[in-house]
C-alpha cells in the first residue's frame, strides 16, 4: 500500500536496500520531515497513511520502513532503537541535503529520540507520539521478569508463537484505539495483511529483545532527556493501554524545550484516531521550526 500522493523509492544502507515513501518537494525555509512508524504490524503506510500527503503539501516528506517491516520485510532486523536510529541517519543522508525535523511512533518515538541525542547536528526537532524508551520497568517487576524470560526463548518457539498471535491482529485494533471506527479501512486492511506476513513478527522480536533487560528496560532514556536539546513535541493519547502516557508526562518536565499534548479520548495511534489534532499540534510545532518566512523578514528588517 502506497498513502495518497506519496510514491515509493529505495534507499540502499548498510544494512542492505530499504523501501521509503516520499511525499511533497523540498520548499525554501521549511524543515523537511522523516517519519518512523512503531512496531508489530506496523509499516511507513500505515502509521503515516493520513499524514504523507498532508506534510508533503507545504514541505518534503519521507517515512521509512525500517529493516524487517512493511516494504523492506525481506531486510534482516538490526535488533534495537539505537541499531535503528543509526540506519534512519543513513537514510536522512542519503535523501536530505541539511537537518530535519523526525517524527516517530511508539518503537519509532524510541528510535527517533535515540536519534536526536546521539545525532543532534541532523535533527532540528522532535515529534514523539506514544513514544517507547521512556519506562524503567515493564508494568510492574513480576510482568517484567515474564517479559525479560519470554523474550530470551528460542526462535523455535517465539516466532510461531508470535505468528499465531497476529492471526488476531484486527481483533486486537481495538486495545490500539479507543474508537476502531476513526481508522481508514484501508489502514486497517494493511496492518491486518502485513501482522499475518510470515516474517511480520521478527522486527518487533528483534526490538523488544534488545529492549528488555532481565530487571529493567535497556532502552529507558528517562534519565537524559534533560540532555536532549532539540525542541520536542509529544503527543498521547490519554486512553493510551499500550503505553503509559506517565511516561511523556516525566519525559516533557524534563525536556529543556519541550511540549506534551494529551488528547483525551483517544488510545495509542494518536496520530491516525485524532489525526486533525494531531496534524494542528504537528503543523505549529514545524512553523516554529521553519521560523519566519522570507517575507516575515523583509517586513521585519523594514520596521
Amino acid at each position: 500500500m502506497i498513502p495518497p500522493g506519496a510514491d515509493a523509492r529505495t534507499v540502499t544502507t548498510s544494512a542492505g536496500g530499504l523501501r521509503v515513501l516520499h511525499a511533497g518537494a523540498p520548499r525554501p525555509g521549511r524543515i523537511p520531515v522523516v517519519l518512523v512508524h512503531g512496531g508489530g504490524g506496523d509499516a511507513a503506510a500505515i502509521s503515516w497513511y493520513r499524514l504523507l500527503g498532508a506534510f508533503g503539501a507545504d514541505r518534503e516528506a519521507w517515512a521509512i520502513d525500517l529493516p524487517g517491516f512493511g516494504g523492506s520485510i525481506g531486510v534482516a532486523p538490526v535488533g534495537g532503537a539505537r541499531a535503528l536510529a543509526a540506519v534512519v541517519a543513513e537514510v536522512i543522508a542519503s535523501v536530505v541535503d541539511g537537518p530535519v525535523a523526525v517524527v516517530g511512533v511508539s518503537m519509532g518515538g524510541d528510535v527517533v529520540l535515540n536519534l536526536a541525542l546521539d545525532r543532534p547536528g541532523i535533527t532540528a526537532g522532535v515529534i514523539a507520539i506514544a513514544p517507547g524508551g521512556l519506562i524503567p520497568i515493564f508494568r510492574n517487576p513480576l510482568l517484567h521478569r515474564l517479559a525479560w524470560w519470554a523474550a530470551r526463548l528460542p526462535d523455535r518457539v517465539l516466532l510461531p508463537a508470535a505468528r499465531w498471535s497476529n492471526r488476531f491482529a484486527r481483533s486486537a485494533i481495538r486495545t490500539m484505539v479507543a474508537d476502531p471506527g476513526s481508522l481508514p479501512p484501508e489502514v486497517v486492511d494493511e496492518f491486518v495483511r502485513m501482522s499475518a506476513h510470515r516474517d511480520g513478527a521478527l522486527g518487533y522480536l528483534r526490538y523488544n529483545q534488545a529492549s528488555i533487560g532481565r530487571d529493567r528496560m535497556l532502552n529507558d532514556l528517562s534519565d537524559r532527556m534533560a540532555g536532549l536539546r532539540a525542541p520536542t513535541l509529544l503527543f498521547h493519547g490519554e486512553g493510551d493501554r499500550l503505553v503509559d502516557p506517565d511516561g511523556s508526562r516525566r519525559a516533557a518536565a524534563a525536556l529543556p524545550d519541550g511540549e506534551l499534548v494529551l488528547q483525551p479520548r483517544c488510545g495509542h495511534w494518536a496520530q491516525l484516531e485524532a489525526h486533525d489534532a494531531f496534524l494542528s499540534a504537528a503543523r505549529a510545532f514545524l512553523a516554529r521550526l521553519d521560523g519566519p518566512s522570507r517575507d516575515d523578514a523583509c517586513r521585519h528588517l523594514a520596521d
